[in-house]
């Protein structure tokens, strides 16, 4: 894993954006094709703002949706099927296919289907992001690491529903749904790289100890140490609290 510290989140948005697009044309040149995890959530605006912007043949980019609220409509603000849309889908020329979490339908169905269709495909890059909490997708502390299962459904602990209330995705904290389908952690770690950004000081308790402690399923993000093709972006709020940071960071 490594990781670099930018100034700002501007900055820590375009680079790993550029750096992305560098992936996911090398793929398609390579394959004929590129496999895409995109997250949601603040800590992605500026990446995906720029992944926008690259000079990229979307009509080979397949799309995998991280995860999404159950129960939510698509038309509530704070739906991730939505966000991506607007922020994305529409910004681009049309991609290859979409696999997007339906919250909506029967869940358990939901992630059988998008297990199947995941379940044949090689993912090339994954966009991700880290929770307050730690989490990496909807998988909330304590995670589970062993599940082979491409698509889960998991209970939202109250820190992670605190934090997309804190972030005005709902009206009140009772709005947020319990429950979502998350991509599972093996299969977020079967992405042959990774680009994590970690924006803002809300992140940078969460980002110290995933990265300062050793790998626990407490601290589900910490998994990404293991990742030999992760490159994690923070900017300086959100890497203040590292614990001796030239170990382990390129600085740029």
């Amino acid at each position: 894993m490594r990781i670099i510290v930018k100034e700002n989140p501007l900055e820590l948005g375009k680079e790993a954006g550029q750096m992305a697009a560098q992936i996911i044309r090398y793929s398609i040149e390579n394959r004929g094709e590129a496999n895409l995890i995109l997250a949601t959530g603040t800590s992605q605006f500026e990446t995906l703002h720029q992944l926008t912007k690259e000079e990229i043949d979307w009509s080979r980019v397949v799309m995998f949706h991280l995860d999404e609220f159950i129960g939510l409509p698509e038309s509530s603000p704070a739906s991730f099927r939505r966000y991506l849309r607007e922020r994305f889908i529409q910004k681009v020329t049309p991609l290859k296919e979409m696999h997007f979490v339906n919250g909506e339908v029967e869940p358990v169905k939901e992630c059988t289907r998008l297990s199947r269709i995941i379940g044949n495909t090689s993912i090339d890059l994954a966009l991700v992001g880290i929770g307050e909490n730690g989490h990496l997708g909807f998988n909330d502390p304590p995670a589970d690491f062993e599940t082979e299962e491409p698509f889960i459904i998991v209970e939202l602990d109250e820190k992670c529903r605190q934090q997309q209330f804190g972030e005005g995705w709902f009206k009140s904290i009772n709005d947020v749904p319990r429950t979502a389908i998350t991509m599972s952690i093996k299969q977020i770690m079967k992405s042959s790289r990774i680009i994590c950004s970690v924006p803002d000081n809300r992140k940078a308790v969460a980002v110290k100890e995933s990265f300062d402690n050793p790998v626990s399923n407490l601290i589900p993000a910490s998994i990404l140490q293991k990742h030999r093709n992760c490159c994690c972006f923070l900017d300086k709020s959100s890497s203040a609290l590292l614990r001796n940071p030239e170990n382990h960071l390129d600085s740029v």
